[in-house]
């Protein structure tokens, strides 16, 4: 099956940038996760990580 596709895309021009431009999408956007990650304020990390256990952010929810 792939014998397929490769003659395929073989027959098309300027092709040979799509694997290019993928891989720096791919690098560019965990580079800037990345980035975001290590400059995030340890403040919002803890709070975003606390809200499965707030029970006051949804006060509709009643436990039984």
């Amino acid at each position: 099956m792939l014998k397929f596709i490769k003659g395929n895309l073989e027959n098309i021009d300027g092709v040979a940038i799509y694997p290019i431009i993928s891989l720096l999408i791919f690098f560019i956007f965990f580079s800037v996760l990345y980035v975001w990650i290590f400059s995030a304020k340890k403040e919002y990390i803890e709070e975003v990580s606390n809200l499965p256990l707030d029970d006051d952010i949804n006060p509709n929810i009643t436990e039984q």
